[in-house]
């Protein structure tokens, strides 16, 4: 993929070493993780109440329940290369292709 003429933002993480996931284990985990990102925003923003801005604690607590769900997500992917043996590199060309169709990235 070349370097797209837009804003991005790369970020590295590892594949876990002292664990043996599967690819029913890391679904799961994932859905997990996502359900305690949700529930932080309503924590903090609240559900049917007006919307308040988040101070910058609460959004340090967002980010970290973020990266938990973002690092179960590239675990996954390890899982899918490892044992899949599905090219996530040419798997994320495809997705920018797409976001480009869609409108959604114009570059």
């Amino acid at each position: 993929m070349a370097d797209l003429p837009v804003k991005t933002k790369t970020i590295a993480l590892p594949r876990p070493n002292n664990l043996r996931p599967t690819l029913e284990s890391t679904a799961l985990k994932l859905m997990e993780e996502a359900g305690e990102l949700a529930a932080a925003i309503i924590r903090f923003r609240g559900l049917d109440q007006p919307k308040r801005d988040l101070d910058h604690q609460s959004a340090h607590v967002l980010l970290r329940e973020l990266l938990d769900v973002a690092q179960t997500a590239v675990t996954m992917m390890f899982v899918l290369e490892e044992h899949y043996d599905v090219d996530v590199e040419r798997a994320l060309g495809e997705h920018v292709d797409k976001l480009i169709r869609k409108g959604y990235l114009v570059i």
